[in-house]
């Protein structure tokens, strides 16, 4: 979860006016210069990838290109890392889910794993993203792309009749998935009615998924993405409400993370995600605000289903979602061969987790998947994994934060170019913090959905009307008062 991200839920999208990309595109590169994000691979990277390509270092001997795998994505998406193949079994499920084998391109120490481990993930800005391994790769011959061959690690999870994992392996073999969705086709198809058991299956295990993480004590914000599109030449700033068939789709994901962890766990090797438990401080100055607010939160209900209760189309709802990011500080990662670590669970999941499904886009997943197939087989875990679990959190720690960086100060520029001009206009707010000692307010903006510094008093969660007073593009900051 991202820090920056806005929380304001709407039944419909909510879209700026489009900002011209040439004062945009030049910031974005100076973004990535002062970040010192990784440009263009290296010669000796992309000759290697491009040799892979077309010849893998090794291929499974196990093949399941019969079964016909799907993937569900956001449009455009060329690097497809997971497809699934969902059936039911007796009272309960099979859920098989294909996740990318990179294992089969990338050699362990050579050049395309030590740009990899450079760079940590995939950097995403409005404009560009900078991939983690070269596109011939990434979005070529390793994507599960429709209607290609393709090596990958399949999960075969089986659930029982509330959606609990029974059983679980994870071995690579060969597969082929024949058709790509997006979130909104799944969401438009259900709504309709439809008779395609794939999308009735996904609907039924993920919503009895969702059941038992607010059973385990799970927790998350209901907040929309805040996304900046490519329109009409230029950028646009929007709000896109969260569909059901998007939680779904998440709920296979953490479903396969969950087993990797379990497995990681009883093998006494691995690395997890993890995150600690809000402090009970914390949750009571979280209380404190709520009883200011208004909000009600009955003693025996936990944070998450208050969160799950939560309205952010109600000012004071909104203004608590927002102080409620407290509660999600903390998550790093943590490696371990012999012996159990202390902190094994992500608390936001209520479980131990582990990040295996997206390797075309974050490091740690290609490390993960190769150990979780071993520990399947009752094997060793390979030498190169172990080696490299220690340098691993490091590794993810800091490009999460470059991640981190680069999108706050590219999507700051997009909120500031979408109000450039528009000095000594008013607009409707609603406070969303009071910081202590800064005199300043922190609201939420309607329409342009940005969020910004004011001049001012007033309550938290209160609904005012600002005037922007200054838009500084080059520092990516506005400035408003209250009215």
């Amino acid at each position: 979860m991202t820090q920056r991200s806005v929380t304001l839920r709407l039944a419909d999208p909510v879209a700026g006016e489009v900002v011209a990309a040439a004062g945009l595109r030049p910031r974005f590169e100076a973004i990535r210069a002062e970040l010192a994000v990784p440009q263009e691979f290296p010669a000796d990277v992309v000759a290697e990838a491009e040799r892979v390509a077309a010849q893998p270092l090794s291929l499974p001997e196990r093949d399941e290109t019969d079964l016909p795998f799907l993937t569900v994505d956001p449009p455009g998406s060329l690097d497809l890392d997971q497809a699934m193949h969902l059936s039911r079994d007796g009272e309960g499920y099979r859920v098989r889910y294909a996740i990318a084998d990179l294992e089969c391109f990338v050699e362990p120490g050579g050049v395309i794993d030590t740009e990899a481990r450079r760079r940590g993930q995939t950097i995403y800005a409005p404009d560009q993203r900078t991939p983690l391994h070269p596109p011939v790769l990434s979005e070529g011959a390793a994507s599960l792309l429709p209607g290609e061959v393709r090596p990958a690690y399949v999960w075969d999870i089986r659930l029982d009749g509330r959606g609990e994992h029974s059983a679980a392996e994870v071995y690579p073999a060969l597969v082929r998935s024949v058709e790509r969705l997006t979130y909104t086709v799944v969401q438009e198809a259900v709504d309709a009615g439809t008779d395609d058991e794939r999308l009735v299956l996904l609907r039924e295990i993920g919503e009895k998924r969702i059941v038992l993480e607010q059973e385990r004590g799970g927790a998350s914000l209901p907040m929309p993405d805040q996304e900046v599109d490519q329109d009409e030449g230029g950028f646009r700033l929007s709000l896109r409400p969260l569909v059901p068939a998007e939680d779904w789709n998440a709920q296979i994901s953490l479903l396969t993370g969950m087993v990797a962890g379990e497995m990681m766990l009883h093998a006494e090797v691995g690395v997890l995600r993890t995150m600690p438990e809000p402090s009970e401080r914390t949750l009571a100055q979280l209380r404190r605000i709520a009883t200011a607010l208004g909000v009600g939160w009955p003693a025996e209900q936990t944070h998450g289903d208050l969160l799950r209760s939560l309205d952010g189309s109600n000012p004071k709802h909104l203004a608590l979602i927002h102080e409620s990011m407290v509660l999600f500080r903390g998550a790093g990662y943590t490696a371990f061969d012999g012996g159990v670590p202390e902190l094994v669970e992500q608390a936001a999941i209520a479980a131990p987790y582990a990040h295996v499904t997206a390797p075309l886009r974050r490091l740690v997943d290609r490390f993960g998947l190769a150990l979780c197939a071993t520990i399947s087989a009752g094997e060793e875990a390979p030498a190169w994994v172990r080696r490299a679990l220690p340098t691993l959190p490091d590794l993810m720690e800091a490009s999460d934060r470059l991640a981190g960086e680069v999108e706050r100060a590219t999507m700051a520029a997009v909120e500031a170019a979408s109000l450039v001009g528009r000095v000594e206009e008013t607009f409707d707010a609603v406070v969303i913090d009071v910081p202590q000692g800064q005199g300043d307010l922190e609201i939420q903006v309607v329409d342009p959905p940005v969020i910004a510094r004011a001049k001012g008093t007033a309550d938290l969660g209160a609904q005012v009307t600002v005037r922007l007073t200054g838009v500084d593009l080059a520092a990516g900051s506005a400035t408003f008062e209250v009215t």
